[in-house]
């Protein structure tokens, strides 16, 4: 299996900036995202290598990095950037590619540059790393589709029939999208009591949170066109880590017969770091077989699934570090990106720069592999134990979640950085 190889993404390229083996962000992988210094400075776009940010408008200014308009750096918000096109994406990666190379001197050599330009992350604040135009939540992980449906529907009917035939979905909340780091409180809502057959008003008990990969859009599209699959990728700027925070005891009394709402658009958390997709092209493979083959404007190459490790952990209050709970890798989903975007697209819907696609839950056929607390605990019947002794079936006050994906190269890895989120107490003042 051949891919397109680019020359920034060479394993043998070395950085001046020393980056460890198993450091997220060696120069392979220059994710984009959005900080601000601790100084005061306004939020501007910066690509990570290693422990610092490389900050694009100190390069724009010493005249290395060239653009038409210098506030496309000089921004809150990458879809400016974006909206510049895919050709520009690159010359701009390729040319932080080179600047950082070991064996060139702009950089490297000018001091006075480098104390400007590369600032270490701990003196910085990541920000949401764009505007999100829309969100829209897929359920695209065969094995945590079956696993929920054996919960609920037991093993005659773990999967509904239209789930092998297309990519399942719902429309989030855009506006609800934070960056990571953002702690959130216990959402409230209603709830049906197991001995009951009237609603409460509660605070969520069934707190759950997902292991989920998002791609960013970068291309529009119009209203009445269609994307086709085989074009599908041009149109993805790159991924982010995704947390999708779930009150499962409010989304099982309102999911029928319209699906999610107040279970599940209170909070989503992405990783700061944007990972192009060009920095992911060495870790294509193929994902699972689909049978019954889809319908033909759903079919492309099998192989954009992507080698991408991917892990979970949790630390409650009384623990000093996080403590994994689950592993598992992207290549895993059923429905990838592509199929994703051209279904989304087929009916006419338009694209936005800025649309945020989540992958679903990301589980494996072990139980260690599952990617979100519903399924570790089983519906709450069995409780994870912690190595305090403490148990959870899912989240508690003051409970907190941190995520890590990269794909492993040689001698180098491609990874987003941390996703971390925690849960504050419910705010109960509507409570009547």
């Amino acid at each position: 299996m051949t891919h397109e190889i680019l020359p920034e993404n060479d394993p043998q390229l070395k950085s001046f900036i020393a980056v460890a083996k198993d450091h997220d962000f060696p120069i392979q992988n220059l994710p984009f995202g959005i900080f601000q210094t601790n100084n005061g400075q306004a939020s501007r776009i910066g690509v990570a290598i290693g422990d610092y940010v490389l900050d694009l408008v100190a390069l724009c200014d010493a005249g290395l990095l060239t653009t038409a308009d210098i506030n496309v750096f000089n921004n809150r918000y990458l879809n400016d950037f974006f909206a510049l096109g895919k050709p520009f994406w690159r010359a701009t990666r390729q040319t932080v590619s080179e600047l950082l190379r070991d064996d060139c001197v702009a950089l490297r050599d000018n001091d006075e540059l480098r104390q400007r330009a590369l600032i270490s992350q701990r003196d910085v604040q990541m920000l949401l790393p764009f505007k999100v135009a829309g969100y829209t939540d897929f359920y695209s992980s065969k094995e945590h589709a079956t696993n929920l449906g054996l919960m609920f529907r037991g093993e005659d009917n773990p999967l509904l029939p239209n789930w092998t035939h297309m990519p399942i979905a719902y429309d989030g909340r855009a506006s609800s999208v934070v960056v990571s780091g953002t702690d959130f409180k216990r959402p409230c809502g209603q709830v049906l009591p197991a001995d009951s057959e009237t609603p409460i008003y509660s605070a969520s008990q069934r707190l759950d949170t997902e292991l989920e990969v998002g791609f960013v859009v970068g291309t529009e599209s119009k209203q009445g066109d269609a994307i086709n699959v085989k074009e599908a990728a041009d149109h993805v700027f790159g991924l982010v880590l995704l947390s999708d925070w779930s009150a499962r005891d409010i989304q099982k009394w309102e999911y029928q017969p319209l699906g999610p709402f107040l279970g599940k658009n209170f909070c989503t958390s992405i990783s700061p770091w944007i990972v192009m997709l060009d920095a992911l092209l060495p870790f294509r493979v193929a994902g699972p077989k689909q049978e019954p083959s889809p319908l033909k404007y759903l079919q492309c190459t099998n192989d954009w699934g992507l080698n991408l490790e991917l892990s979970m952990s949790l630390k409650t209050p009384d623990m000093q570090s996080y403590e994994q709970i689950s592993a598992t890798n992207f290549r895993h989903v059923y429905w990838n990106f592509c199929q994703q975007l051209a279904h989304h697209s087929m009916n006419g819907c338009p694209m936005q720069i800025g649309d945020l696609f989540a992958s679903g839950t990301i589980s494996g056929a072990e139980p260690g592999t599952y990617g979100s607390l519903i399924e570790l605990s089983w519906g709450g019947q069995t409780p994870l134990k912690l190595s305090n002794g403490e148990q959870r079936c899912f989240l508690q006050d003051g409970d907190g979640i941190q995520m890590r994906a990269w794909a492993q190269g040689q001698d180098y890895r491609v990874g987003f950085g941390k996703l971390t989120g925690t849960v504050l107490p419910a705010n109960n003042k509507y409570e009547v």
